[in-house]
């Protein structure tokens, strides 16, 4: 989990990180991966930024930042659940565990469960076909995922977390 730096330190972060990937187009991707990784997500305040550093558009960046699926424009929640929609997972009992994953954190697909501390995300295939359905709980990977499994993981993060 990333603590969000105030706008000041995180336009001095950004301004570090820029003159350290130079203004090569081909940098672009490094860089947001870099602003990434600081502070958890890519601001959409930072585009303008960005895109006048590396001499592209607003919509250039903005493109790219949404093309992939990696990168987020907003601070990620405490704990992002991942469950596999790969066909495996799916016909091992995926379609109930996501049912299941969407009641108990109240939210579906792409969402945030009301209090914010946990993100629902799809993933396509995690490696674990022969032992499917499987999810990630803030990356750590689990197998053989049962609703109650799902409710004990939960259980033992939300411990984590006081």
């Amino acid at each position: 989990m990333h603590t969000l730096p105030d706008p000041a330190a995180a336009a001095s972060m950004l301004n570090d990180l820029l003159a350290r990937h130079g203004t090569r187009q081909d940098r672009l991707l490094p860089l947001l991966h870099a602003l990434q990784d600081a502070i958890g997500h890519v601001p959409p305040a930072s585009v303008e930024t960005i895109a006048h550093h590396f001499n592209l558009s607003r919509a250039e960046v903005h493109g790219v930042i949404t093309f992939y699926h990696d990168f987020r424009s907003e601070a990620p929640a405490p704990c992002t659940v991942q469950v596999c929609r790969a066909e495996a997972c799916q016909s091992m009992g995926g379609e109930r565990l996501l049912a299941h994953a969407q009641q108990a954190l109240g939210c579906g697909l792409h969402g945030r469960s009301a209090d914010g501390r946990y993100a629902l995300e799809p993933v396509y295939c995690l490696g674990l076909c022969a032992s499917a359905p499987a999810l990630t709980v803030n990356q750590a990977v689990f197998a053989r995922v049962t609703p109650a499994r799902f409710d004990a993981l939960l259980a033992a993060q939300s411990m984590e977390a006081v």
